[in-house]
């Protein structure tokens, strides 16, 4: 297994739209693996392939205390959103590092994927799972969670983080 290089925003390929996944075979296995593992890394409990520059259908989560549970969810689609039941959480994001901004979503979602295994799942999630997944999954449509804030807000985060990346090059 490797670790992996996560974008950073406002990275232009955070936006590519992920391709579905045909075939489940050693490469996917392992690039799942290397997900897990730079996601641990990270101290992250989620990681779309779109956040390590892999624009394919593919999510890793985790959101277990004892990081001991990971979800490995290919071509995952939310398929009901309960709306009436919306929550509020403090999100942040790998690709985001350093920033948590407080962000509504619906608390309960039905997700159905393969799994890696290549077997079709449904499952149902809530509170933090939901949130999570809703998130990474929003990865792989080119959108990100600085998409649900005000213009300035984005646009400071932006600053802050392109202000570091040129500290980083000096």
């Amino acid at each position: 297994m490797s670790l992996l290089k996560i974008l950073i925003f406002p990275d232009t390929r955070l936006r590519t739209v992920a391709d579905p996944i045909g075939s489940i075979d050693n490469s996917i296995k392992k690039l799942s693996q290397d997900m897990l593992e730079t996601m641990y890394a990270g101290n992250g409990v989620g990681l779309a392939a779109t956040q390590v520059n892999i624009h394919k259908r593919l999510v890793v989560v985790d959101v277990s205390e004892e990081k001991n549970d990971p979800l490995i969810l290919v071509n995952p689609e939310v398929e009901i959103l309960n709306f009436e039941k919306n929550k509020i959480y403090a999100e942040g994001c790998l690709s985001v590092p350093g920033f948590y901004e407080e962000i509504e979503r619906p608390n309960m979602i039905k997700i159905k994927a393969t799994s890696i295994e290549g077997k079709k799942i449904n499952l149902k999630a809530e509170g933090m799972k939901s949130i999570v997944l809703q998130h990474e999954i929003d990865h792989l449509d080119g959108k990100m969670f600085v998409d649900f804030l005000s213009n300035v807000k984005r646009q400071r985060i932006r600053q802050k983080l392109l202000k570091q990346k040129k500290k980083k090059k000096i």
